[in-house]
């Protein structure tokens, strides 16, 4: 189903792009494992982040998730960065 995820990134609805303290999402993918994809998301703060992630635009941004889909909690991991500089 990798296929299926990565197009279901491309053609996402963006409902999160909106949600303050929202920067923006990388979607990527290493090139010696393809079937592992990475989501790195930037905010303005932490705060903004769990905010979102509690409540209702979390789950629906995921309803463009393909059908048979299961996370591997294994491989699923979620943390959180300082910024320093770019």
């Amino acid at each position: 189903m990798v296929a299926e995820v990565k197009q279901a990134f491309i053609d996402r609805p963006r409902l999160v792009d909106d949600v303050p303290g929202f920067v923006r999402l990388d979607v990527i993918s290493p090139m010696d494992n393809p079937d592992e994809i990475w989501l790195i998301t930037y905010w303005t703060d932490e705060a903004s982040y769990r905010t979102w992630h509690g409540g209702h635009t979390y789950k629906g941004s995921h309803a463009g998730i393909p059908k048979g889909l299961r996370l591997d909690p294994r491989g699923t991991e979620i943390r959180v960065f300082e910024f320093i500089c770019s």
